[in-house]
């Protein structure tokens, strides 16, 4: 076992010594190749915005607020309870909803949108049915929903576009392809009357692929055929909205569930019906009235950011909000924007590694420029109608930055034990170059500075060695140490070439040193003396009283030096 960490110490210090501070280069390279193949092929970091989206839309300070023009009318538990025992529970007659539509025409509302699938006839009240149609067709501002299925059943329907009143053939820009008529598996509404009103619109809900609901298609491309969804149809009837929307739309949720407008079915059904009113005769004038459900019993729920169970007819109500105003969420993302962000950060980050960068004063520097990131998202989603994405830059960067500290705390590591795994290799006798210098000022040094001045020295080095800084600031005699840093190089004993090697680099960084001083920012009154001092170590005897030895030694010889000047 032994020797097994001995290898692996030697590896390591092997590798340290050839790549040195080109290990961070290397590194930002690798993610550089990661970034593009993950952008042009993986997707995962685009996709990694989802809950931190979540979580900024659902703990936003400014949330906008609903439209007042939308009214909910929900048939929810309690009016299921109120009306079961006159009409049996859901699905009531149809009788019931037309005379509900009859009398809200009369208050005169924008439009009257239903969030109910009406795919099949009542078999049982077939006057029930008949009755629900005249009533459609004397109105002009109703809206009814159909549900496009799945297009792997798009060969076993017998509906193709062209029968699908109110929707449109876009021609391609070079206009020479020619409007198919393939079959698409969609339930269109089974009232003749609806159909005619050329006012429908899917109702299809699509999940991400975690199950949470993020986003609204507004229309379907069905080979050129346009076809809209329920907000986009009752968006370009009651407001103006762009004339090429968006697909699909981020949704600007209003707040948690029930944040809308909501009324009872049976309240207001049980008022029509009243000789005596009790409710406003214009409650739903120039409003856009919903009629859906928000009974847990009807399984009309979705995940969303917002709450685990929302109403399905709330998220149809937020839609059609977003369209009607145009303030649906737009995402600063693609493929350009996360790979040109992610490089600048992660080379950034390369940058302030290779350049030696104090490592406190770095950790500081990058947390708080992610932190500044996300705080920007959070602000601008707060403040505006634009979500910007940094979720796959940040998490580039500090894969990045985990993995070069990672490096260079082991760097450091390696760094302090090549000495020791050069003695304790086997070779008897190996040498050791120690050189200490001291610096000293009548000003204090900082600790960034210090730190400055020994990465500045590793980086001059050119033959393995460790850089170690003493600080003169103890309490009591110790306060007599001036500050210090101690450079040590290890080479065997015989090894006449590696000494030779050893020796000149001592001596170029005794050359340098007045600029390193310079660089790493010190005051102008520094001054700095500084000794080599040979010795040799035994595996034979203890390291430890045989380093502080050496150091002894080499602490005395520079003290003689400077009584002899």
């Amino acid at each position: 076992m032994n020797k097994l960490v001995l290898f692996i110490n030697q590896w390591l210090a092997s590798i340290t010594r050839k790549l040195h501070n080109n290990f961070y280069l290397y590194l930002s390279a690798l993610l550089t190749v990661f970034v593009l193949v993950d952008a042009s092929v993986l997707h995962i970091g685009e996709n990694m915005r989802d809950k931190a989206f979540d979580l900024m839309v659902k703990n936003r300070i400014i949330v906008p607020k609903p439209d007042p023009d939308i009214v909910i009318v929900d048939i929810n538990e309690a009016s299921l309870s109120a009306m079961a025992g006159e009409y049996g529970r859901w699905p009531w007659p149809r009788q019931v909803l037309g005379e509900f539509l009859e009398n809200i025409e009369v208050q005169q509302p924008k439009a009257v949108v239903f969030d109910i699938l009406f795919s099949d006839a009542d078999v049982y009240n077939p006057d029930s049915d008949a009755y629900f149609n005249e009533v459609i067709a004397a109105t002009e501002n109703t809206f009814f929903p159909m549900l496009r299925l799945a297009q792997e059943s798009d060969h076993l329907s017998t509906i193709t576009p062209d029968m699908i009143p109110g929707i449109k053939y876009v021609q391609p820009e070079n206009g020479t392809a020619t409007k198919e008529k393939q079959p698409i598996a969609i339930v269109l509404p089974h009232f003749e009357a609806a159909l005619n009103t050329k006012h429908l619109g899917t109702h299809n809900i699509y999940p991400d692929k975690d199950g949470i609901v993020r986003e609204y298609r507004l229309w379907h491309d069905e080979n050129g055929w346009i076809l809209p969804s329920l907000p986009l149809a009752v968006g370009n009837f009651a407001s103006v909205i762009p004339s090429s929307p968006a697909q699909s739309i981020l949704i600007n949720w209003r707040g948690k569930p029930f944040t809308y407008q909501y009324v009872s079915f049976s309240d207001v059904y049980a008022d029509m019906a009243s000789k005596v009113k009790k409710r406003p005769a214009d409650e739903f004038k120039n409003k856009i009235v919903i009629i859906g459900s928000t009974a847990p019993s009807l399984f009309d729920l979705k995940a969303t950011a917002m709450a685990k169970a929302h109403p399905g007819v709330e998220i149809l109500a937020t839609a059609i909000d977003n369209v009607r105003h145009n303030d649906d969420l737009k995402v600063w993302r693609g493929k350009i924007p996360y790979v040109l962000m992610s490089l600048i950060l992660i080379w950034l980050t390369a940058l302030a590694f290779f350049r030696n960068m104090d490592r406190d004063k770095l950790t500081t520097v990058f947390s708080s420029s992610q932190i500044t990131l996300l705080a920007l998202s959070y602000t601008a989603i707060n403040l505006t109608n634009t979500y910007l994405d940094f979720t796959g830059p940040i998490t580039w960067a500090v894969m990045y930055f985990s993995v070069a500290k990672i490096y260079a705390l082991a760097n450091d590591r390696a760094m302090q034990r090549i000495l020791a795994s050069d003695v304790e290799s086997g070779k008897k006798g190996s040498s050791i170059l120690l050189m200490p210098i001291i610096i000293e000022s009548q000003f204090p040094f900082t600790d960034s500075m210090l730190k400055k001045l020994r990465h500045a020295v590793e980086h001059q080095l050119q033959r393995p060695a460790t850089a170690e800084f003493l600080k003169g600031t103890q309490s009591g005699i110790w306060g007599l140490f001036s500050d210090m840093i101690v450079v040590s190089w290890a080479y065997a004993h015989d090894d006449k070439d590696e000494a030779a090697k050893v020796q000149q680099d001592a001596s170029q960084l005794g050359a340098q040193l007045g600029r390193l001083l310079q660089n790493s920012g010190m005051p102008d009154d520094v001054t700095v003396r500084y000794t080599e001092h040979i010795g040799a170590l035994n595996t034979d005897k203890p390291m430890a009283s045989q380093w502080r030895g050496l150091f002894a030694q080499a602490i005395i010889k520079l003290d003689i030096l400077e009584r002899e000047q």
